[in-house]
């Protein structure tokens, strides 16, 4: 009886282990080896073929993002980005005749281009994105007409209660460090940025040797090189790289400021603490702890609540919220206002130890999302972030333990955080 148990556990933990495999590698199987060229001009190209896919997807990333907004001009790198295919044409192009899509994607790391195409299209859907990211045009006209695209998009994000809590919070907790200001600029900068401030960071971030390219999908690798060098060649290789060195924040206030929402009967709360880096090697223990930091909260919150591990080049948060926070129970009269009691508001949620439970079923689900991640995806994070290569995204993933968790938790334990309300009061909006 007891070596029938034990050969029950066995095969148990066999299939376990190989499930896990098989989720691991579900997108590569079909897939020939990676492949890697360098051109002249610095471009990192990475390539895998699948011969039974049904299209050909090429992303483009430069490594420098909204984060080099100068001060007072947030948004500069959105409108940069923006100017790479500043019409809908192209949009239109890339789905009516090379049967695929084109988006241009920005965050405070990188800029990064994702496009696709049908097979026999490959060699014009690499002509076209060559030239526009070698050969930016950017003029007054042009310029004029991308800011007040932008300002609009500024003026709805800002009519928004749960953006408006977002950037309350990060503004909050990092200052005038470029995590604290918004990546996408307000109506105040946007309205301050011209041509020559794209012209700027343009001769300043957009180079080929700060970029990489992956290409997978169905395609001939020794003709994609050819492509490569003929259309990619003439990108220019820029003087120096822009290391991104910034003075580190100062620690939040402490205290729960209130902020006037923008539409009627609403309430946000957000409480934020600093996180990992994204070249962290505490990084992939910090997402499994988001996700138990998150079934902590709603359980307190409900299912309005979330918790968010967001990383970048360099440190960045652990941001938890709630919308219609305490909504009908708030309660503001002129200078005064009733509130929950606050103090020492996170660390409900912080001082409990990991349990294996938590930690066994936020793994599991954390494995299951990075399953069905674009493997090009890490490929570029690679180059970005700087990240290891000697062990892929799955792996280090799977050999996070409980012990690895434990230790993101017990950082975050020593952290100041910062918090704010975004409210409006039902009561007053009545009688207004």
């Amino acid at each position: 009886m007891k070596n029938r148990f034990c050969t029950k556990q066995i095969a148990a933990l066999i299939l376990m282990m190989f499930a896990v495999s098989l989720a691991a590698s579900a997108q590569t199987v079909r897939s020939t080896p990676l492949r890697q060229e360098k051109l002249l001009n610095g471009l990192k190209i990475y390539m895998q073929t699948d011969p039974q896919a049904t299209d050909v997807r090429v992303k483009i990333r430069v490594h420098s993002g909204s984060a080099f907004d100068p001060q007072g001009k947030e948004g500069t790198i959105q409108m940069l980005a923006d100017n790479i295919f500043p019409n809908e044409a192209a949009k239109e192009f890339f789905s009516d005749d090379l049967g695929g899509s084109l988006q241009v994607a920005t965050t405070y790391d990188y800029i990064q281009i994702n496009a696709s195409a049908k097979p026999e299209e490959f060699l014009t859907m690499i002509e076209t994105l060559a030239n526009a990211v070698s050969k930016p045009i950017i003029d007054k006209e042009t310029t004029a007409k991308l800011r007040i695209v932008q300002l609009e998009k500024a003026r709805e994000l800002e009519k928004n209660p749960a953006r408006v809590a977002d950037q309350a919070v990060a503004q909050r907790l990092f200052g005038s460090f470029p995590y604290g200001r918004p990546q996408t600029g307000t109506t105040e900068s946007i309205q301050k940025i011209d041509f020559a401030d794209l012209i700027f960071a343009k001769d300043r971030f957009f180079s080929a040797d700060n970029a990489t390219m992956t290409i997978t999908g169905n395609f001939q690798p020794d003709l994609a090189v050819r492509a490569a060098r003929r259309y990619f060649g003439a990108w220019a290789k820029s003087d120096g790289k822009i290391p991104a060195t910034f003075r580190q924040p100062e620690p939040p206030k402490s205290g729960l400021p209130i902020f006037d929402a923008p539409v009627a009967n609403k309430s946000e709360f957000r409480l934020a603490v600093r996180g990992v880096a994204r070249n962290d090697a505490d990084y992939y223990a910090a997402q499994i702890l988001g996700k138990i930091l998150q079934a902590r909260w709603q359980m307190r919150e409900g299912s309005d609540g979330f918790v968010r591990s967001e990383a970048h080049v360099l440190p960045g948060a652990f941001v938890f919220g709630a919308s219609n926070w305490h909504l009908g129970t708030i309660r503001k009269s002129g200078n005064t206002i009733s509130l929950p009691q606050t103090d020492d508001y996170h660390n409900y949620f912080l001082k409990e130890p990991v349990k294996n439970e938590e930690f066994v079923r936020a793994k599991s689900d954390y494995l299951a999302e990075l399953s069905k991640t674009d493997a090009s995806e890490f490929y570029l994070d690679a180059d970005t972030y700087k990240l290891s290569t000697g062990k892929t995204a799955m792996d280090a993933a799977q050999n996070v333990t409980i012990e690895a968790v434990q230790k993101v938790l017990s950082r975050l334990q020593k952290e100041p955080a910062a918090m704010v309300l975004v409210f409006s009061n039902p009561e007053a909006e009545k009688t207004n």
